[in-house]
């Protein structure tokens, strides 16, 4: 099933069922208002939520309406935990080797986990606000998972089994000063069994287009340069803590196997120009950019909406 969170002047907003194309949504206030209440009861309120998609699928939803993503929050606004657990070194070896860098032994031999802030995560047409344009500004294109409940030191199968929900993120980088926006997140949020041939082993069979002021910057595989899958991530973010329901788990950027089929992000392709010719020719972004990343599957279909954000200074 696909689900969204809907602004309604509240933090959490309220929790919606969207149809498979993205065109018709309905409340699930008869069931729960926030996302944060169906992860915390899986078992008894999903059951529920994947009746009421089938009757929106089959246009038998009494209350449908016509599916907004501008209105959209982030699909879980509030996480009380969010990690990036880098699962791209080809590209993040790419990288240093253009900068001179020899990259360590353990970029290949053990996921690192980079813990980033949950509250406050932005929706998918919320403005990214800086404060000011200084070298560095980039967008970090990722996929992610929300987890129900999982022990501390659960290993990586048994950890897959506590995927509840798939997303598409940006992880906004900045400059010198590394202050950045929140992440945001896709309109809808996917369960693993939505996917269907798409989430095989842990891994998503997608492939994940970003667009800087329209213009084509990548569309790259999901799952060739993923080095590990979902549930080895999340066995290393519970290495040494237990998982809450509602923890959010990322890849970091998405990143190619080969150079040849593009750069997941602007530092990427900046390190490689360098590194043929001397100079990076591709610019940070600026204020006014306007980028937009989205899913696509197999038969071209759009699987969580888009991501489209307007880069913005901050007001005093």
């Amino acid at each position: 099933m696909k689900l969204a969170t809907l602004k309604d002047g509240s933090r959490d907003g309220q929790l919606a069922v969207v149809s498979r194309d993205l065109t018709q949504a309905h409340f699930a206030a008869g069931i729960a208002g926030r996302l944060q209440q169906v992860l915390d009861d899986w078992n008894f309120l999903s059951p529920q939520l994947e009746d009421l998609y089938t009757a929106l699928n089959q246009g038998k939803a009494r209350h449908a309406f016509a599916f907004d993503p501008r209105q959209c929050l982030a699909p879980l606004p509030r996480a009380f935990h969010w990690a990036e657990v880098p699962a791209y070194p080809d590209a993040a070896e790419r990288v240093l080797r253009a900068l001179g860098i020899e990259p360590p032994a353990a970029l290949r031999e053990a996921p690192a986990v980079v813990a980033a802030a949950g509250d406050g995560l932005l929706g998918a047409h919320d403005e990214a606000l800086f404060e000011q344009a200084l070298p560095g500004l980039d967008f970090g294109p990722q996929l992610a998972v929300v987890s129900g409940d999982v022990d501390a030191g659960t290993p990586a199968d048994r950890a897959l089994d506590g995927v509840r929900l798939v997303l598409l993120a940006n992880a906004w980088r900045s400059g010198a000063d590394g202050a950045a926006p929140p992440a945001a997140f896709a309109p809808v949020a996917v369960t693993p069994e939505e996917l269907g041939a798409a989430w095989r082993g842990g891994r998503l069979q997608l492939e994940i287009e970003t667009r800087l002021d329209g213009r084509r910057f990548a569309r790259l595989d999901a799952a060739a340069g993923l080095r590990w899958h979902f549930g080895r991530l999340i066995a290393r973010a519970a290495a040494t803590r237990a998982l809450g329901a509602g923890a959010i788990v990322g890849t970091g950027t998405v990143g190619a196997r080969d150079a040849a089929d593009g750069a997941g992000c602007i530092a990427e392709r900046r390190a490689l120009e360098a590194a043929a010719s001397g100079e990076a020719a591709t610019p940070w972004l600026a204020f006014g950019n306007t980028v937009r990343i989205e899913a696509f599957a197999a038969d071209g279909a759009s699987v969580f909406g888009a991501i489209e954000q307007r880069v913005s200074e901050r007001d005093e």
